[in-house]
Formats: C-alpha cells, structure tokens, sequence
C-alpha cells in the first residue's frame, strides 16, 4: 500500500472478547459507535496495513465489540490485539466550509496577524472548551518560546485556515 496515502486511523483492535472471535475496539472517533460509520478497515499488521471487513458489533457495557471475517476463536482474535485500524482519507465524510480535520491542521504553519512565525501545528489538544494547537519552532524565538498553545477558538485567535496552503493565521502575541 505504499503508493496509497497513509490511512486515517480511527482506533484499534484490543483483547479477545469472549471464545468466537470478537475483538474489543478503542474508538478514536466522536462517539465510540462512529468508528462503525466506514467500511472497509484497514488494520496495521506489522506495518502492513491490510483490509478487513467487519461482520458486526455490538455494545458490551459502555465499550463496544466487533466480528472481523474470517476470526473464528480467540487464537484468530488475540493476533489482532493493538492492531491499529484506520481507513482510506478518501472515505472520510466531506465537512462542511470552514471546519476541519485535526489531521489536516497538523503540519500547518502559524503566523500571526503582524507575520511573525510562531511554529508550526505539531498537534491538537481537546480540552474541556476548546480544542488547542500545539504550535512548535525549530528553535527558541526571540521570545525565549519553542512551543505555544493557542485556542482554537474561530474570529477571536483563529483569524483563517488555508489547508491547501498549510498555513494558520491567527490574532496572537508571540511574547504569550
């Protein structure tokens, strides 16, 4: 798969479930069901990323479990634990103007509205109000800074995203 783009990853694959193959799975998506939206998964195998397709799931108390093809017993299903699962970026649903993919804001540059660099988005952190980029340099600034947390908070910090150009503006003092 090496001449496909890297694959989305949406959770994984934990311990056996039970005697007949079930896995549980770790969702990274909004709602721990919504890892159930897409179809086929891709698992990563050793660094191999190879397709599965899921038979069905089920809610296990407040955690969730799936039947992948072709797992028949617990042997099948305990060579999956920790496998990554992930999809196509092509299956990932369109969102509507002006919202994101965390994904698509890693990589981005930052400046701010006097065109001072502060760094580059190395993550997003979700917070209780909001989500946060972590904004790292190459090296200390003339602030004495390598890394900054700025809100994601639209019109107030976040001044315009062009994804395409991988570049953040925002309305923030490179000295904070």
């Amino acid at each position: 798969m090496s001449s496909n783009p890297e694959p989305v990853v949406l959770g994984k694959i934990g311990a056996p479930y039970g005697v007949k193959g079930w896995v549980k799975i770790t969702s990274y998506t909004e709602s721990v069901e919504g890892i159930f939206d897409y179809s086929p998964w891709l698992l990563n195998r050793q660094g191999e990323w190879v397709e599965v397709k899921l038979v069905k799931w089920r809610w296990h108390g407040k955690s969730v479990v799936a039947l992948l093809d072709g797992l028949e017993n617990r042997e099948q299903a305990q060579v999956l634990t920790h496998c990554e699962i992930g999809i196509a970026p092509d299956q990932m649903k369109a969102l509507p103007e002006n919202e994101f993919y965390w994904r698509d804001l890693i990589g981005c540059e930052v400046t701010n509205l006097k065109g001072y660099h502060m760094g580059v988005v190395e993550q997003v952190l979700e917070t209780g109000s909001n989500d946060v980029l972590q904004v790292k340099a190459n090296a200390r600034d003339s602030f004495g800074k390598v890394e900054r947390l700025i809100p994601f908070v639209t019109e107030q910090f976040i001044k315009s995203v062009d994804v395409s150009a991988k570049q953040i503006q925002v309305d923030w003092d490179p000295d904070f």
